[in-house]
């Protein structure tokens, strides 16, 4: 889970209408998850083309349950360094008995710096206070080996100084 739930495990909670879910998906892990979601709920809708196209264009595909309104987000992951990371370094947390896997805090704080350097959009600056001024112990050296390779440490850096 990363994105807006993640922020409230992480951060303060905000308004999110939606669940992000990462995912690492081969073509027949799209047929079987898009099958368990048809199953879960008469009323939803997955479309298992954009499924198929999310894999090969590392998009992302959703889930709406139309009885709750609940919309949730496949995010497939790309096959790369960071990616296997994020995925090594979750954090399981426990949600009404359950255990979810949750992105971690620096991993999250990395991901908004990532989505703020292609749209600047001031939620993921707000996001990435939030964790620092709730969260305090990071691994700041895997925080500022990826975003100096994501070429983002000069952001990180600003957000460090202004918040305190």
């Amino acid at each position: 889970v990363t994105g807006g739930m993640a922020v409230f495990v992480w951060g303060r909670p905000r308004f999110t209408a939606y669940i992000d879910i990462v995912v690492a998906l081969s073509l027949d892990d799209v047929e079987k998850l898009v099958s368990v979601l048809r199953n879960l709920s008469t009323t939803g809708y997955v479309d298992y083309d954009m499924a198929r196209q999310a894999l090969e264009r590392t998009g992302e595909f959703n889930f709406v349950d139309g009885e709750s309104g609940i919309k949730v987000d496949f995010w497939v992951a790309p096959q790369n360094r960071f990616s296997q990371d994020q995925f090594r370094r979750r954090v399981l947390k426990k949600v009404h008995g359950e255990r979810i896997a949750f992105i971690s805090p620096e991993d999250l704080i990395l991901s908004k710096l990532l989505w703020y350097k292609h749209a600047e959009t001031s939620r993921h600056l707000e996001d990435i206070e939030s964790i620092l001024k709730i969260t305090k112990k990071l691994d700041w050296r895997y925080l500022n080996t990826w975003a100096r390779r994501h070429s983002t440490v000069n952001i990180l850096g600003d957000i460090r100084r202004r918040s305190p």
